[in-house]
């Protein structure tokens, strides 16, 4: 794209001619010569991958809790309750240590994964 836009090789074809050419659309097109010009002409710095701001946030939720979570589950419910409830699990993962504190909705999807229902 950056050669098809080079006006040192002659005159540059149409951004619509480009797009067809390449299969992009004309604001592809555009950006692609606009980022080349905020970046001062560098070919890299413009069709190189942007870093991160920030590093992602690693999983609370790994594959040793998500087996305890599930057996906690699927033990039996405290005593005064028919059945565990999600809100019940988050209270009960607070209390144990080798597991982090997590949200009910959390514990939820993390359920809902492994098709475990909650009866």
């Amino acid at each position: 794209m950056l050669l098809a836009l080079d006006t040192a090789g002659g005159e540059v074809a149409p951004r619509a001619v480009i797009a067809d050419r390449l299969g992009v659309s004309c604001e592809s097109v555009r950006l692609i010569s606009k980022r080349y010009t905020e970046t001062g002409g560098d070919v890299w710095a413009t069709i190189g991958r942007k870093e991160r701001a920030f590093p992602p946030v690693p999983s609370a939720v790994t594959g040793e809790v998500e087996a305890r979570l599930i057996a906690l589950a699927c033990s039996t419910p405290p005593k005064g309750h028919a059945r565990w409830s999600l809100r019940l699990l988050e209270k009960h993962v607070a209390l144990v240590e080798d597991i982090p504190d997590l949200d009910h909705s959390t514990i939820g999807r993390v359920l809902k994964k492994r098709n475990c229902a909650l009866t």
